[in-house]
């Protein structure tokens, strides 16, 4: 049995090394692949001592056979006195600057996800294929277009955290299909990033991705509809996780860097930190949504502070919030919906929650709101 964690934790380690030795991204990329690939079919029956050091030997040969076999895409002489010998492999780690590269801003969002997983996240072409549901090829090509487009950044220019951020809670809000957990994994890569940096944001999306995730076993019924959070079995979150998340958000926190992952993992502490959904804080909860709004004026934050605004303060003052708010943000209606029948308009939110339904592009959200027009209308009939 290989150990996948650990194939995927030593990818990126051994492409900064073949990097350095003189390979491009690209071309490093592939290598590793292929000497993945030779780990899974030898590493059960012959496992290696030094499995970095292994890895390393096997794909810096495969590098050597491609750049042989096809000298005119070869862009520079690769100068070799002689494979290297199984052993130790360098120390120095590159994985931080693959994230950066992976995350390059003239990358389209879809590619930088697929090169992160593929490069830093050590998945294969098709495990990433099934994760976003499209066929091997396609995803081939858009990690080929990805890998062409990054060819010519210099592999130690400096990134923007604050990309790469972005492009890991993509990772974590693509969820789970397929094969692979992309949330699990996006908490793994991040926890990765947050020991190399020591940046108060990236504690920051650790944190969040970690109170998310601990809900997740409530998210969603025995039949599969979704549960909203007040309606959610707390029983069934993971108070381990919740507990990680809280510490790592403190220690953010404490460091008085505030960013948006902060304060939106605080929110989340707050409904994680409420044993029943009546006892949730919202006063605190509007609170750090102002601060969100101060840090980033996304109008989806102000949807969202709408909400809370009803709750802390009365479905009419959560309508007021809401007529500031851009009404043809995704939810806005679903929003507008929930908050009139607070304010004991059923007829204006079966309406409401019927015009949402069909605009819902999530099936499973798309079910959840035609069943809360079917139960108003059901309500208003008897």
């Amino acid at each position: 049995m290989v150990d996948e964690v650990l194939l995927r934790t030593l990818t990126p380690t051994v492409i900064g090394v073949l990097v350095r030795r003189g390979a491009d991204f690209a071309a490093a990329e592939d290598a590793v692949q292929d000497a993945l690939v030779e780990a899974v079919r030898v590493w059960p029956g012959d496992p290696p001592r030094d499995p970095k050091g292994w890895l390393v030997t096997v794909a810096w040969r495969k590098f050597l056979d491609a750049a042989r076999a096809d000298t005119s895409r070869r862009l520079r002489e690769v100068r070799v006195d002689g494979e290297p010998e199984p052993g130790p492999a360098e120390v120095a780690d590159d994985t931080l600057q693959l994230y950066f590269l992976c995350a390059h801003p003239s990358l389209t969002p879809a590619s930088a996800v697929a090169l992160t997983l593929r490069a830093v996240g050590g998945l294969t072409t098709r495990q990433i294929a099934e994760a976003y549901l499209v066929p091997e090829a396609t995803m081939a090509q858009r990690i080929s277009r990805a890998k062409r487009t990054v060819a010519g950044v210099r592999f130690n220019q400096p990134g923007d955290v604050a990309t790469v951020l972005r492009v890991l809670y993509l990772v974590f809000n693509e969820g789970y299909s397929g094969d692979v957990d992309l949330a699990a994994e996006a908490i793994r890569l991040t926890r990765e990033l947050a020991a190399r940096t020591g940046h108060a944001e990236v504690a920051g999306l650790l944190a969040l991705m970690l109170l998310h995730h601990a809900r997740r076993p409530a998210r969603t019924g025995a039949d599969g509809r979704l549960v909203p959070l007040a309606e959610q079995d707390r029983g069934l979150w993971d108070t381990g996780m919740i507990a990680e998340g809280v510490v790592v958000l403190q220690a953010a926190l404490a460091r008085d860097r505030l960013g948006e992952f902060q304060a939106q993992a605080a929110i989340a502490a707050l409904h994680a930190d409420a044993r029943r959904a009546e006892e949730t804080d919202w006063v605190q909860i509007v609170e750090w949504y102002d601060e969100l709004v101060r840090l980033t004026g996304n109008p989806v934050v102000l949807l969202n502070r709408a909400v809370a605004v009803g709750e802390a303060d009365g479905a009419r003052a959560g309508l007021a919030a809401l007529a500031g708010v851009d009404a043809s943000l995704p939810r806005y209606t679903a929003v507008a919906a929930y908050l009139h029948e607070r304010d004991g308009d059923p007829v204006a939110a079966a309406r409401l929650y019927a015009q949402a339904a069909r605009a819902a592009s999530n099936l499973a959200e798309r079910d959840h709101l035609t069943r809360q027009a079917a139960r108003l209308n059901a309500r208003l009939r008897g």
